[in-house]
C-alpha cells in the first residue's frame, strides 16, 4: 500500500460514486460570514436613510439617494444583502431538499432570483442616480 493510499480516507464506494469533500465548504462558510460582517454598518446605514427619507418629499428623496455616497452605500447593501441571501438559500436547499433534480432546478432558480433582484435594484439606483 503506497503512501497516498494510507492518506485517501475515502471508501471504495465512494470513490466510485465521486462522493465526497466537494472542498467548497469552508469558502462558503466564511463567504456567509464575511457578508454577514459587512451587512451590519451597511443595514445600520440603511436603517439611517430610511429614517432621513422618512416623510420628506419624493423629490427629496430621490435627491438623497442621487448623493453619490448615498448611492454607492445603498449599492454595497444591495450586492452584500443579496449575494448573502443566495449563500443562505444555497445552504438550505443543499441540506434540505431531496431529489438530485429537484435540488438542481432549486439551485439554479435560486441563482436566477438572486440575480434578478440585485440586478433590478442596481438598475433603480443607477437610474435615480444618473437621473436617467
Amino acid at each position: 500500500m503506497s503512501s497516498t493510499d494510507k492518506s485517501n480516507m475515502r471508501t471504495p464506494l465512494s470513490k466510485v460514486r465521486g462522493l465526497g469533500s466537494a472542498k467548497d465548504g469552508t469558502s462558503h462558510f466564511w463567504r456567509t460570514r464575511l457578508t454577514a460582517l459587512a451587512n451590519i454598518p451597511l443595514a445600520l446605514f440603511f436603517i439611517y436613510f430610511i429614517a432621513s427619507v422618512a416623510g420628506k418629499s419624493y423629490e427629496d428623496a430621490l435627491a438623497f439617494i442621487g448623493n453619490p455616497f448615498v448611492a454607492v452605500t445603498l449599492l454595497l447593501f444591495i450586492i452584500s444583502g443579496v449575494y448573502h441571501m443566495k449563500l443562505g438559500m444555497q445552504m438550505i436547499i443543499e441540506d434540505y431538499v431531496s431529489g438530485e433534480k429537484s435540488k438542481i432546478l432549486s439551485l439554479m432558480l435560486n441563482v436566477f432570483f438572486a440575480s434578478a433582484v440585485g440586478l433590478a435594484c442596481v438598475f433603480s439606483i443607477f437610474k435615480i442616480s444618473f437621473g436617467a
